[in-house]
C-alpha cells in the first residue's frame, strides 16, 4: 500500500517506503525482490542516483488490490450492513473499552494470584 500511495513519476524510492513502514531498508529490498519475481512490483534504478531503487506496482498488482478491496467491501457490507456508520463507531468504541477492562481484570487476577502464593510461602 505504501508503494501504491507513493507511486507517482516512475515509482516510490525504496528508502521512503522503508521509512513510511518504519522498517529497515533491507526488509524492503528483500521483499520487493520477492514481489518482483511474482510480478507484483517493478524495481528500477534511479535515473539521477543509481543507489536509489524506485518501486512501482504492476498492473497485475493493481488488479489484485482492486479485487481485494472489492471483496473487503462486500465482507464489510455483509458483517456490518445493518449498522450505520454511527452505530459501527459506537460498537467499535465499546469493544475497545471492553478489551481494556478485560486486560485490567487479567492483570489484577495475576497480581492477586501472585500475592496469594507469596503469602502461602511465607506461612511455611
Amino acid at each position: 500500500m505504501a508503494v501504491m500511495d507513493l507511486d507517482k513519476d516512475g515509482g516510490a524510492p525504496a528508502g521512503v517506503v522503508a521509512k513510511l513502514m518504519k522498517v529497515d531498508p533491507s526488509f524492503i529490498t528483500l521483499h520487493s525482490k520477492a514481489l518482483e519475481k511474482v510480478g507484483f512490483v517493478r524495481r528500477k534504478t534511479g535515473i539521477r542516483d543509481a543507489r536509489v531503487v524506485q518501486l512501482s506496482l504492476t498492473d497485475k498488482a493493481r488488479k489484485r488490490l482492486a479485487n481485494i478491496a472489492a471483496q473487503q467491501e462486500e465482507l464489510d457490507q455483509f458483517v456490518f450492513g445493518e449498522l450505520g456508520i454511527e452505530e459501527s463507531m459506537r460498537l467499535s468504541s465499546r469493544l475497545a473499552a471492553l478489551r481494556k477492562r478485560l486486560e485490567r481484570a487479567r492483570l489484577k487476577a495475576e497480581l492477586d494470584t501472585g500475592a496469594e502464593s507469596a503469602r502461602g510461602r511465607s506461612r511455611r
